[in-house]
């Protein structure tokens, strides 16, 4: 075989492993998959229509953001549901991370970077916050979208590999927990607050607002967690 084939080859077996990967991950974030539920490889390679070769890589690197579990002899499972302790653990790596990231992105801002968090934050405001699952798959695409943007803007692959690798833990939280969205308002006015600080170009402003957004939500779904 030619070089030049192998190299297709390659990337389009990669392309294919990229899109399995989302596929899971939306999966994982909107309930389809229900928390500490088996996965079963024929099964998943017969109900997408490829091979398990695709599906093994992508549960390998699900494996390591925490969303899915493997256990000797017994394969592939979606991890069980948070506890309190695990949760407030998360969210004190969020708040190591993301005040971080937004003092970084502050001072690399562009009008387009500035723009598109605008929009997510509009989108995050016409998004429905009803119900769970599918239903609300806008609302969690809307809020992954604005804290994602500011981590890929603050020029650290570092810390950009370290914000991926927490994947979408809270929203999954809320979703296997039957929790669904009820602080879109609290999430609405705190984005706009950061965004406002870059805007003016303030990187202290938004290291403080993101750390009291994320020092927010931690508390918002904690006390959720606890009523629930």
């Amino acid at each position: 075989m030619a070089i030049g084939s192998t190299i297709r080859g390659a990337s389009a077996r990669q392309v294919l492993a990229d899109h399995v990967y989302d596929d899971l991950m939306l999966a994982l974030v909107d309930g389809r998959l229900a928390a500490d539920s088996p996965l079963n490889i024929d099964a998943l390679a017969r109900e997408m229509e490829i091979s398990q070769t695709p599906i093994r890589e992508a549960l390998a690197r699900l494996e390591a953001t925490g969303l899915v579990v493997r256990a000797a002899l017994r394969g592939y499972r979606v991890a069980p549901l948070f506890t309190v302790d695990e949760l407030t653990e998360l969210m004190e790596a969020r708040e190591v991370l993301e005040p971080d990231s937004a003092f970084r992105a502050c001072g690399r801002a562009t009008t387009e970077l500035l723009d598109q968090l605008e929009q997510s934050i509009s989108d995050l405001r016409n998004a429905p916050v009803d119900g769970a699952g599918e239903s609300i798959r806008p609302y969690w695409e809307a809020d992954e979208r604005f804290h994602r943007l500011i981590a890929e803007n603050a020029g650290n692959r570092f810390l950009l590999a370290a914000y991926t690798a927490l994947g979408g833990h809270v929203q999954r939280f809320r979703l296997f927990g039957g929790l669904g969205v009820s602080d879109a308002s609290y999430a609405i006015a705190e984005h706009s607050v950061i965004l406002e600080a870059m805007r003016a170009g303030d990187a202290e402003l938004a290291r403080k607002t993101m750390h009291d957004h994320i020092c927010g939500v931690r508390m918002r779904s904690i006390a959720d967690s606890q009523q629930n």
